[in-house]
């Protein structure tokens, strides 16, 4: 594989992050040292990616200017603008000349994912996508109750753990999958995965055990901030 090469989906408002993101995007919302975006660019150049494209719309301006082409971190950057919001999936359909596998994930993870080896795995699969997932555990706040068809209840949960397997916002993606995307329209990570599944593509699950946060909400962002100052080392 000649060129790696990873999509950014930088152009959300940022709205459940408030009031961090009401003066700048979330993409440039700091997290210790430096911004968010910044440190998933370093780990991802970090990781031989010689090629990254921003997909940018609200406040493009801020990001591009701090951004540039990359010559900071010595990796090419480019830029995708959306005159009107795509979801996930949808701004792929407008970039040209994208390799036949690549990377695409949310601008707003703290994760030590190896992106390469994440990459590899998906080439070797043969899968037209791949998921990288992990396993959280949500605690019910409610007596859960279970009854049959009559209203008679037959079965009580006090408060119960439930365990679920999430996406991660980290995708690999063959070029197979962009022939499901339609173009200027807007399309979610939920769109395609539907319509793959109908179509019966090879969609694959890879479960990581390693560090991941999502940093969209404010309490997420700051644990994120203090666990990145305690354990900088493991994210750069």
């Amino acid at each position: 594989m000649s060129e790696k090469c990873a999509v950014i989906l930088a152009g959300g408002r940022g709205t459940r992050l408030r009031p961090y993101t009401i003066a700048m995007p979330k993409p440039l919302v700091p997290v210790g040292d430096y911004p968010i975006l910044e440190i998933i660019i370093r780990q991802l150049s970090s990781r031989g990616f010689t090629r990254i494209i921003l997909t940018v719309n609200h406040q493009a301006d801020l990001i591009m200017a701090y951004f540039g082409h990359g010559e900071k971190w010595g990796i090419d950057i480019e830029y995708s603008l959306e005159t009107e919001p795509l979801g996930t999936m949808g701004p792929l359909s407008n970039i040209d000349n994208l390799p036949e596998s690549f990377i695409v994930m949310n601008g707003d993870i703290l994760t030590d994912l190896d992106y390469d080896a994440f990459l590899e795995n998906h080439i070797r699969a043969g899968s037209i996508f791949t998921i990288s997932a992990y396993q959280r555990d949500h605690r019910v706040d409610y007596g859960v109750l279970h009854s049959d068809q009559d209203g008679v209840l037959v079965g009580f949960e006090e408060k119960p753990l439930l365990h679920y397997t999430v996406s991660m916002g980290i995708y690999s993606v063959s070029g197979a999958a962009l022939e499901h995307i339609p173009k200027n329209t807007p399309f979610g990570f939920d769109d395609l995965m539907l319509k793959l599944i109908r179509y019966n593509q090879k969609v694959k699950i890879e479960l990581f055990n390693g560090y991941w946060l999502d940093i969209g909400r404010p309490e997420d962002y700051q644990r994120a901030t203090e666990d990145f100052s305690d354990k900088k080392q493991m994210f750069l």
